[in-house]
Parts: structure tokens; C-alpha cells; sequence
């Protein structure tokens, strides 16, 4: 007959006459973000059900607390385990942990829709961080340094929220609980006396107030959004808050699809598009791609027939849309350098206020690193 494994609260109160020094614990993060995958496949590395793979997570051996943080442009992990005393004699042995590592994996694979070719290079797309370096990660994250956006607000509520629901469900517990805690309280306080995150504006915000400016924007309008990498992101998530129905497309109808379930939008096949471009009032592209998207020739036919005019603003870099379609009756056409600026400038503003960030959180940390070691 096995006996239930203790809880963490259950096993610090078992070590009550220990410092909590005494008490040896990992904190690790293991975490797969826009900076080393396209937001295209991220998609695929997304829990379908997060209190699912909570739980799941949370069942490997030797893993005791269990929160996950899921955005549009990332995918993190942190959980506690190693629970042991300075009087163990197998504590927090390098094995167990590698052990631990290869587990999250397997977890990782069965709860998500990981394909293959994401298996076969999760070495280099996974990073794993433990203690110190979680602690900086997760302060940085919260204050909105490691976001696509830096200063906006949407991962910190974000940690806020996962939290939340973590001690609902007895996810987490006293360690990850006084970290995440501990971490929101220095954000607040930073964020606040910084203002980092004031009057924060994405490329999709300046793009979409342009839109507005020019032509108008509501949910009536047929919106098409071509592009699945980071400026077209920006640019559905500024849709989605808006509630503004869209289409995207891409390359290949797989993209869009992935892209569509983390952002939003209803993909659609790029050779529809083209055969529909007459449907469309507003389009914007942004893609990457090193030659022209859209012609003259791809779609004046199309468009021959069109009675009301179509906005297309093209935020590539380079640019995807050939000025020849000005010919076209009904088409306004607008560019990057028209959203840029606008863009550019609020970056920048941020940019400068970054290093009075960088230099709190260096002072916290050391002070954060000592009080989880009371935990």
C-alpha cells in the first residue's frame, strides 16, 4: 500500500524547527515564447486545456506546485519541486532533475498539438530556467520588458489571472504563491513610479487609428489581415479588443489557421483572396515577403467590377504592395512610413524609461532571491 504524497504545506510544517534555508527546493520555468518560435507555430505549443495540463504537470513525480502563464506569444511553466532538507541524502540530485525535465516534455507533447518536426527540435525551442534566473524572468515579465509590446499591460494581467486560478484549484502553493505574489507587488510598485506602461501604443494601434481616421472602422466593415508574423499579431490583437470580425491569410492555410487560434480572425486560403479581393473594404499586409503579394495584374479584374472603395495599408517591410494598384478606381493606398513614425516615436519613449526599470529590478532581486529562501 503507497502513501499519498505530502503537500508542500504539509511538508514545510513537518520541518517547522528548520530555517527555511535548511529546506532545498527548484523553482523551474520552462517556457517557449515569440523570440524562438514564429507566432505561426506557437500556436501548436499551446495547452488546449490549461488546468488540464496543470493538473498534468502537477502528477510528475517530484513536482509539488504548478502555474502556467498562456498568451498569444507565449507558453510558460513554473512549478516547484525537490522538496527536500539539508538531512536528505538524495536532495536535489542532477539526475532528478534531468529526470523532471524529460517528464515536462512528454507532458508538454500529450496535452498540446506538437507535431513532429516541433518534437524533433524541442531542444532548441524550449528554455528552461531555475531560482535566480526565474525570479528575473518573471519580474521582467511583469514589469513588460520580455513582451512583444514592452510597457503594455496584457502579461501582467496576465500573471495576475493565472494566479489567481491556480489557488483556486490548489495548483500552486506556499513557494510559487509568495513568488507570484511577491512579483506583482514589485511590477505594481515599479510600473507605477516608472510609468512604463502609460499611453503604451502597438504598430496594430497606431495602424487601426489610421484605418479609423481615413475611412472609418466598425464590424460591418469586411476586414482582411494578410500575414502571421509579429506586426501582424500586433494588428489582430488591436482587432480582437476592437471586436472587429477579420479574415487572415498567409502562405499556407495551416499558418493562418494556427495563427487565427491564438489571435483571432477566420483564416482563408491566400488564392480565395485573390479570387475575392472585390469582398474585402479594408486590407492590411503584413508580411515579410521580398516581392510584391499584390499587383496591378493579380487583381485587376477582380476589382474591375467593384462599386464601393477598398483601403489597403501595407505595413511590410518591404513592401508587399505594388503602387501600380492606384490606377484601380476606389483604391487608397497607404504605407508603413504613414504609421511608423507615430509608432516609432511611443517606442522610444519607452525605450529610454527601460534602463530606470533595469536598474530597480536589479536591486529586487537579491532582496526577492532571500525572502523565497524564507518561504
Amino acid at each position: 500500500m503507497f502513501l499519498e504524497p505530502l503537500k508542500v504545506e504539509e511538508k514545510i510544517k513537518q520541518f517547522w524547527w528548520y530555517d527555511m534555508s535548511d529546506v532545498k527546493f527548484d523553482v523551474l520555468n520552462a517556457r517557449v515564447t515569440f523570440k524562438n518560435v514564429p507566432l505561426h507555430s506557437l500556436a501548436r505549443f499551446a495547452f488546449k486545456d490549461v488546468a488540464v495540463a496543470t493538473d498534468a504537470f502537477k502528477k510528475i513525480p517530484g513536482v509539488e506546485e504548478c502555474i502556467i502563464i498562456q498568451t498569444s506569444s507565449r507558453v510558460e511553466i513554473f512549478t516547484v519541486s525537490n522538496l527536500e532538507t539539508d538531512d536528505s541524502t538524495d536532495a536535489r540530485r542532477p539526475e532528478g532533475k534531468g529526470l523532471i525535465i524529460n517528464q515536462m516534455k512528454e507532458t508538454w507533447q500529450q496535452n498540446s498539438n506538437i507535431e513532429q518536426i516541433d518534437i524533433d527540435h524541442f531542444d532548441q525551442t524550449l528554455e528552461v530556467f531555475k531560482d535566480d534566473d526565474v525570479y528575473l524572468h518573471l519580474l521582467r515579465l511583469a514589469c513588460g520588458l520580455d513582451s512583444v509590446v514592452v510597457g503594455k499591460q496584457e502579461v501582467y494581467n496576465e500573471i495576475k489571472t493565472s494566479l489567481e486560478h491556480a489557488k483556486k484549484s490548489g495548483h500552486s502553493g506556499v513557494i510559487l504563491n509568495k513568488l507570484f505574489d511577491s512579483v506583482i507587488r514589485l511590477a505594481t510598485s515599479i510600473r507605477g513610479s516608472t510609468e512604463i506602461h502609460k499611453e503604451v501604443l502597438s504598430l496594430g494601434d497606431v495602424a487601426l487609428n489610421l484605418i479609423e481616421d481615413k475611412v472609418g472602422l466598425d464590424a460591418k466593415k469586411k476586414v482582411l489581415l494578410i500575414g502571421t508574423g509579429e506586426s501582424a499579431a500586433m494588428v489582430a490583437k488591436t482587432l480582437s479588443q476592437k471586436q472587429i470580425p477579420f479574415q487572415v491569410t498567409s502562405r499556407t492555410i495551416d499558418r493562418a489557421t494556427n495563427f487565427s487560434q491564438l489571435l483571432g480572425g477566420t483564416p482563408i486560403e491566400f488564392t480565395d483572396v485573390l479570387l475575392g479581393f472585390d469582398k474585402f473594404d479594408i486590407i492590411i499586409v503584413a508580411t515579410t515577403a521580398d516581392y510584391f503579394l499584390i499587383d496591378l495584374e493579380t487583381i485587376k479584374l477582380v476589382m474591375k467590377e467593384k462599386k464601393k472603395g477598398t483601403l489597403i495599408l501595407d505595413i511590410s517591410e518591404p513592401r508587399a504592395v505594388e503602387e501600380t494598384i492606384m490606377e484601380l478606381p476606389g483604391i487608397k493606398l497607404l504605407f508603413r512610413d504613414q504609421v511608423a513614425e507615430i509608432y516609432e516615436e511611443n517606442a522610444k519613449l519607452r525605450a529610454d524609461i527601460v534602463p530606470a526599470v533595469e536598474k530597480i529590478i536589479d536591486k529586487e532581486i537579491p532582496i526577492l532571491s532571500a525572502s523565497m529562501k524564507r518561504a
